[in-house]
C-alpha cells in the first residue's frame, strides 16, 4: 500500500525514531509499503519517519527497483564507521523539487538487522554511503535542509 510521504514541517520529521522491539506482521507490511511508497515517488532511500512511522526503519535501493538484488532493508541501524568526504547534490522525498550539495561521508558501515531480523552489516561508498547518511538522518530527526547554511536554506524553508 502506498503511504503519503510527510513533507518538511511534519514534527514527526524531526524527532528521533524509537527502536523496533520485534518484527512482527505489523513491522513487515510497513517495510513493504515503504518499499512500495519509495519506489512509486520514485527515490532511492524512504525512512519510516517519513511516512509517519517513527521507527528506525529505512529501506534503499539505488537501482530504483532495477536490480532486486539491489534493495537494502535496514532495522535498528547504527554507524559502525564513517571516513572520507564528498560534496554532490542531493534531493529528499519530503522536499519535492529542491536540491541542494551537502557534505557526506564517503564510505559509511552499518549495523543492523534485514526484515527477517538477522543481523547483517553493510558497507557502502559514494552515493550508498550518501543514502544511508541520509536515511540515518531521517532516523535521527534530522533533514537534509538542516545540513544547509545560508540562503539555499532560507530559500528552502521559506517555499
Amino acid at each position: 500500500m502506498l503511504r503519503p510521504i510527510l513533507r518538511l514541517g511534519d514534527s514527526i520529521l524531526t524527532e528521533p525514531a524509537r527502536a523496533v522491539d520485534d518484527i512482527t506482521p505489523e513491522i513487515e507490511t510497513l517495510i513493504d509499503d515503504m518499499i512500495e511508497t519509495m519506489y512509486a515517488a520514485p527515490g532511492i532511500g524512504l525512512a519510516a519517519t517519513q511516512v509517519g512511522v517513527p521507527l528506525r526503519v529505512f529501506v534503499v535501493d539505488l537501482s530504483v527497483g532495477r536490480d532486486p538484488s539491489g534493495l537494502i532493508v535496514m532495522v535498528n541501524p547504527a554507524f559502525v564507521e564513517r571516513e572520507g568526504t564528498q560534496l554532490e547534490e542531493e534531493g529528499c522525498l519530503s522536499a519535492p523539487g529542491f536540491n541542494a550539495t551537502v557534505v557526506r561521508p564517503q564510505r559509511a558501515v552499518l549495523k543492523g538487522h534485514d526484515r527477517n531480523g538477522v543481523e547483517r552489516t553493510m558497507a557502502g561508498e559514494g552515493l550508498l554511503a550518501r543514502a544511508f547518511q541520509h536515511e540515518m538522518d531521517h532516523l535521527d530527526g534530522i533533514v537534509f535542509i538542516d545540513r544547509l547554511r545560508g540562503i539555499k536554506r532560507d530559500l528552502i524553508v521559506r517555499k
